[in-house]
């Protein structure tokens, strides 16, 4: 869907933090006729849905329930937030969309790629993104540099072993459909990771 941009990447990547830079970039540059939203949640509802999802205390939650929760909540985001922002011609910029849930329950999960595609195919339809920002860098990494997972958040919570299934999950997505995917390296500072995704923003004709 054009004008629709997501950002992915394994936890502790600094996706948030990246997405809130890139949001300050385009308050102070002029481009006012853009959105930040994020997922889960971004709406009333969709908000309720993910602190169900993201509470430590619910460890009990089985894989599948987890899947529906995420489709639940996105399409209540997409109907909220998402579907009436572009059809005024805005530009959406999203933390995490639908490749988390391929990667964090398709794959990472084990619960099968193509029985998590279907049920997003369900929850989003046409509404797949335009491009999708990826911020590559291993898990290993990312919590290393971040200090450890926050122990308040269930899904970052999840044992080293899930999350590296999650990081090969994002680079098979990319392989298989390289041209929706704007990978940027994120080894480096955050100035320059976020150097990086402003220029190839502007490459893409998105900024």
């Amino acid at each position: 869907m054009k004008g629709f941009i997501t950002i992915e990447g394994c936890d502790g990547v600094g996706k948030t933090y990246q997405t809130n830079w890139l949001r300050q970039y385009c308050e102070e540059n002029g481009y006012n006729n853009v959105i930040f939203t994020r997922e889960p949640g971004g709406s009333d509802i969709a908000e309720q849905i993910r602190k169900i999802i993201l509470d430590a205390k619910n460890e009990k939650m089985t894989d599948m329930c987890e899947a529906f929760l995420y489709a639940a909540s996105r399409i209540q985001h997409l109907e909220d937030i998402v579907k009436p922002a572009l059809e005024q011609g805005k530009t959406v910029f999203c933390d995490r969309f639908v490749h988390s849930s391929y990667v964090y329950q398709g794959l990472g999960r084990g619960l099968g790629l193509e029985k998590i595609v279907a049920l997003n195919k369900l929850a989003v339809g046409e509404y797949m993104p335009e491009y999708t920002v990826f911020l590559d860098l291993s898990p290993e990494d990312a919590f290393k540099r971040k200090g450890g997972a926050d122990k308040t958040d269930r899904m970052e919570n999840t044992d080293l072993q899930f999350h590296k299934k999650v990081y090969q999950g994002y680079k098979y997505l990319v392989e298989q459909d390289p041209s929706k995917f704007i990978v940027i390296d994120a080894s480096g500072s955050c100035e320059e990771t976020h150097e990086k995704i402003i220029s190839a923003l502007k490459e893409k004709g998105i900024l």
